[in-house]
C-alpha cells in the first residue's frame, strides 16, 4: 500500500470518527389511502393499505393506531384535562363537553387484516388496540388493509372544519395513524391536545371531494392536468372529468405525517426561486386576507434562505402555506395558520414559526410528545432570529421575550424541569413556557457556553448528522461536545432534568494597589462558566472568561475582536471566586457579567460594579 493512499485512507477514518453516523434502528411505514368526502355531512369513508417494516430487534407481539378524532368527544380525556387544568387553552375550554352529534369528530374502524387474515381489535378513546394474526418478526414486514369512516369535528383544536375563519376543512389527524414504536418501546399515547411523534416513511393519497373545492396538502399533486386550479403546468390542457367530484393524489416520501385542507374560495398563488422549493399560498378571498398573503412570499423566500444557511437545506421539493387551523400548527411540507392578522408582522410571525418547525419536528423527526422543548423550543429560537432579521423585531436581543417568560415563571413558582412529558405539565402555562421559553434559551444559552462559531456549527452539524432519525437530548448534546471539545453533560443534567437556576454576582470589589480585585459568588444552584466584562475609562474592553471544571476546556469566540483573557477554571463546588485585574480601579469605569445577557440570570440586580439593578421584568410570551 502505498504511502499517499495510506494518508488518506486515515483522514477518512478521522473524518467519519470525529461525527459518527448514528445507527440507531427505526421503524418505517408505507400508507397508500382513498377516502371519499361528503360535505354535505361532513363525513368520509376510506381504505388505508399499510406496509410496516419492523427494522427493530423485538418480536412485535401487537400494534397501536392513533385514532385523533375520538378526542372530540364529551368526557373524552382530552375535554376532562380541559375542564380540569387550572389556565385552560381559551380555544378549548369545555366547548368539547358541549358538542352536538353531528359536531363531534370520530374514527370508526369497520374492518382490519394482517396479510389477508381479520383482527381482533379493541378502542380505547383516542387508541386502537390491535391483537396481532401473527407475531411481527424482527427485521420483517407486515401489511395492514383497513376500511374506516370518520366524521370531522367542529374546529377546536388544530384539526376540524369551520374554523373561526370560514375554512370549510382543516385536516390533520384524519386517518388512523400507526403508533410509533422505537428503542423506547411503545409510544401509545391518548391524545389530549399537545405533541406528536410519528414514523417516516411514505404516503400515496387520493382525497375525493366536490370539485368546487380547492385542496392543499403534504407532497406533491400526480394528477394537477386534471385538477387544474393552478397547479396545472401553463400551456399544457386541462383534461377536469365532467363529473361532480374531483379525486386529487398526492405523494409525499420520508415524512411521518400527512395533512390537506380544502375550501371552495381557496385562493392558490405559488412563488418559485431557482435555489428553493417551490412555494405555494392558499388562503380565502377575502380583501383584508389577500392583500397581506400577497406580500407573504417576499418574506418566505427571505425565510427558507436563512434556514437552509443556519438551521441545514430543506430536503423536500414544495412547501405550502395554508389558511386554517385555530393559530398555527406544524405538518410535513406544510402548515396551516390563520388568515386574519391586524399587522403584517403577525402574519410573517406565525408563518416563519411554523414553518420553522418543518427543521425540527419534521426532518429530525423529534419525539416532541416527550421532548416538546427539542421541537418548539429549537424552533422559537430559529423565529426570533429569523425575524430580527426580515423584520426588525427585537433586533438587538431577538431572544429577550423568551427570558422574561422564564424569568416570569420562576418568580411565579412554577417552572417544571424540561423533561416533563408534554401532557403531564401541571399547568399550560408551564407547558407553554418550557417548550418554547426555556427550550429556546437551552439553545442561546448553549452559545454562550462554548461559543458562537462552535455553536453555529453544532447546528448545521446536528441537522446535517440526524435528519429522518429521531434525535434525543443525548444525541444533540454529543454533537455539540464534537463540535466544541467540551463536556457538556452537566448542562443537559442540570438544565432538562432539574429546575434549579443561576444567579451569580460580582460579591465585591478591592482596590489592591495597583490593581482591581474581583470576588464573585454564585447564589444560585446552577452552575456555569463565567465571562466578566471590563470596560475601561478609555474605552478600551476586556472579558475575562472563567471556564467550568466540568467543561475539560474553554471555549473560543470572538466577540467585536474584544480581547478575550482565560483564566483558571471556577470548580463546580466553590460557592466564590476571586481574580485580578491588572489595571487601577481608578481607571475602570464598570465591571459586568455577561452584558450579551445570553445567560439566563435570575437575578441580574447584582451583575455588575457599581452596582444597578438591570433585570428584565414582565412576561411577553406564553
Amino acid at each position: 500500500m502505498n504511502k499517499s493512499f495510506l494518508l488518506l485512507l486515515i483522514v477518512v477514518f478521522i473524518g467519519l470518527g470525529a461525527f459518527a453516523q448514528p445507527d440507531r434502528w427505526q421503524q418505517r411505514v408505507q400508507y397508500t389511502m382513498e377516502i371519499d368526502m361528503d360535505v354535505q355531512t361532513n363525513r368520509f369513508k376510506g381504505k388505508q393499505k399499510l406496509v410496516y417494516f419492523n427494522n427493530s430487534p423485538d418480536v412485535l407481539q401487537k400494534v397501536f393506531y392513533h385514532l385523533y378524532f375520538n378526542a372530540f368527544q364529551p368526557n373524552s380525556l382530552m375535554d376532562v384535562r380541559s375542564r380540569t387544568i387550572a389556565d385552560p387553552d381559551g380555544r378549548v375550554r369545555d366547548r368539547i363537553f358541549k358538542l352536538k352529534e353531528n359536531e363531534i369528530g370520530y374514527q370508526k374502524v369497520l374492518s382490519l387484516k394482517q396479510d389477508g387474515k381479520p383482527l381482533q381489535y379493541k378502542v380505547e378513546g383516542t387508541i386502537l388496540e390491535v391483537e396481532l394474526a401473527k407475531p411481527i418478526a424482527p427485521k420483517s414486514q407486515t401489511i395492514f388493509e383497513m376500511e374506516f369512516e370518520a366524521q370531522v369535528p367542529i374546529q377546536i383544536r388544530r384539526t376540524g372544519r369551520d374554523n373561526a375563519e370560514g375554512v370549510r376543512y382543516s385536516m390533520a389527524q384524519w386517518y388512523p395513524k400507526m403508533a410509533q414504536y422505537d428503542y423506547q418501546g411503545w409510544h401509545a399515547h391518548p391524545y389530549i391536545g399537545r405533541e406528536f411523534y410519528g414514523i417516516f416513511g411514505d404516503f400515496d393519497v387520493k382525497i375525493s371531494v366536490d370539485s368546487s373545492y380547492m385542496v392543499a396538502a403534504t407532497g406533491i399533486l400526480q394528477n394537477p392536468q386534471e385538477i387544474g386550479k393552478g397547479y396545472d403546468t401553463k400551456g399544457k390542457p386541462v383534461k377536469r372529468p365532467n363529473s361532480p367530484k374531483l379525486t386529487w393524489q398526492f405523494k409525499a416520501s420520508n415524512v411521518h405525517d400527512f395533512v390537506w385542507a380544502a375550501d371552495p374560495e381557496f385562493l392558490h398563488t405559488i412563488r418559485k426561486e431557482a435555489d428553493l422549493p417551490e412555494i405555494h399560498f392558499f388562503y380565502k378571498n377575502e380583501p383584508q386576507i389577500v392583500e397581506k398573503w400577497r406580500e407573504l412570499p417576499n418574506y418566505m423566500v427571505r425565510f427558507f434562505r436563512i434556514m437552509n444557511e443556519k438551521f441545514g437545506k430543506y430536503p423536500y421539493e414544495q412547501f405550502s402555506f395554508i389558511q386554517g387551523g385555530d393559530g398555527g400548527m406544524e405538518y410535513p411540507m406544510a402548515t396551516l395558520i390563520l388568515g386574519r392578522h391586524k399587522e403584517m408582522a403577525g402574519l410573517v410571525g406565525v408563518a416563519v414559526h411554523e414553518a420553522a418547525h418543518n427543521w425540527f419536528y419534521g426532518i429530525l423527526g423529534t419525539n416532541e410528545s416527550l421532548y416538546p422543548w427539542m421541537d418548539e423550543g429549537f424552533t422559537t429560537f430559529a423565529e426570533d432570529y429569523i425575524m430580527a432579521e426580515i423584520v426588525g423585531i427585537n433586533k438587538e436581543n431577538p431572544h429577550i421575550d423568551s427570558y422574561r417568560s422564564y424569568f416570569a415563571l420562576v418568580k411565579a413558582g412554577q417552572n417544571e424541569p424540561l423533561s416533563t412529558h408534554a401532557d403531564h405539565y401541571r399547568t399550560n402555562r408551564a407547558y407553554s413556557v418550557s417548550s418554547y421559553s426555556i427550550g429556546s434559551i437551552f439553545l442561546n444559552q448553549l452559545s454562550y457556553i462554548i461559543g458562537k462559531e462552535a455553536f453555529d456549527k453544532g447546528m448545521l452539524e446536528y441537522f446535517n448528522t440526524w435528519k429522518f432519525k429521531h434525535p434525543n437530548p443525548n444525541d444533540f448534546i454529543r454533537v455539540m461536545e464534537q463540535v466544541s471539545g467540551l463536556e457538556l453533560d452537566w448542562y443537559k443534567e442540570y438544565w432538562i432534568y432539574t429546575t434549579k437556576t443561576i444567579d451569580y454576582g460580582i460579591k465585591a470589589v478591592n482596590k489592591i494597589g495597583s490593581e482591581t480585585e474581583v470576588i464573585l459568588e454564585r447564589k444560585g444552584e446552577m452552575i456555569m462558566p463565567i465571562d466578566v466584562w471590563v470596560t475601561y475609562k478609555d474605552g478600551k474592553k476586556e472579558i475575562y472568561n472563567i471556564p467550568l471544571d466540568l467543561m475539560r476546556g474553554e471555549k473560543k469566540e470572538n466577540i467585536n475582536n474584544i480581547p478575550l483573557i482565560l483564566l483558571s477554571d471556577w470548580g463546580w463546588t466553590y460557592p466564590e471566586y476571586t481574580f485580578k485585574i491588572p489595571a487601577n480601579l481608578d481607571g475602570i469605569e464598570k465591571i459586568e457579567i455577561d452584558p450579551t445577557e445570553r445567560m439566563a440570570d435570575v437575578d441580574r440586580a447584582n451583575n455588575g460594579y457599581p452596582f444597578k439593578n438591570v433585570s428584565l421584568k414582565g412576561e411577553k410570551r406564553n
